[in-house]
């Protein structure tokens, strides 16, 4: 982009961004660390894996969605 094509443009302004009077209560920051805890506690990475043992291997491939970008799914 060359410096005639910038503008300063708030371009929020053409975003629709549902406006709500609730408040975040989920408190993810601070819940997050607390469930990360609690799965590396049960040491339910291996539990996961012991019971998929028997599964055939199933294996998903998705591409970037730019010629530049990081796999990703969603």
């Amino acid at each position: 982009m060359t410096e005639e094509n910038k503008t300063d443009r708030d371009w929020s302004e053409t975003l629709y961004l549902p406006k709500t009077e609730f408040p975040m209560r989920a408190g993810l920051p601070q819940k997050e660390p607390e469930i990360v805890a609690r799965w590396q506690e049960m040491d339910l990475y291996r539990l996961l894996r012991e019971d998929a043992k028997d599964r055939p291997l199933y294996v998903l491939h998705d591409g970037p969605p730019y010629a530049n970008g990081n796999i990703h799914i969603g």
